[in-house]
């Protein structure tokens, strides 16, 4: 009868343990991603659920995407990188111009750095093809962003 009453604790234990460790593994945050429409939305909530998040919803109005996922699987980085993969600027990420460029009319939103894209002085002068090799030498095209590969 010990037996069985130190095995039926036992479980009860293991049990409840583990329910606490659940809890806690699941980490709530809220990021702020721009974009415009309904199809913004569909793209930016799905590029966070397949960076990990188990939740995902992102509110057109307050451009905040609140996303729930597992800290053992994924985190706030990855999601937002993903997120910026797809198209849209983070809090913290920047989309690349091209994937930018590639949105729907719809969903070009304005962009949180201005300077970035098309406002650079090199991709304006007359001179500039937007090839790579110029890229190298204009100093203001360092990071490629102007440039067509």
């Amino acid at each position: 009868m010990k037996s069985l009453s130190f095995s039926i604790v036992l479980l009860f234990g293991l049990l409840f343990s583990n329910a606490g460790y659940t809890q806690t593994a699941i980490k709530k945050e809220a990021i702020k991603v721009w974009g415009n429409c309904g199809m913004c939305k569909k793209t930016i909530e799905k590029a966070a659920k397949s960076a990990g998040a188990t939740t995902a919803s992102w509110n057109e109005e307050t451009k905040q995407l609140n996303v729930a996922y597992s800290a053992k699987k994924t985190n706030s980085v990855k999601i937002q990188q993903a997120v910026a993969k797809s198209g849209y600027d983070t809090q913290d990420y920047t989309a690349e111009i091209e994937t930018y460029n590639n949105l729907h009319g719809c969903c070009q939103y304005d962009r949180k750095d201005a300077g970035i894209a098309t406002n650079l002085p090199c991709c304006s002068e007359a001179n500039c093809d937007k090839s790579a090799d110029k890229c190298k030498e204009a100093a203001c095209c360092q990071d490629k962003s102007c440039c067509k590969k």
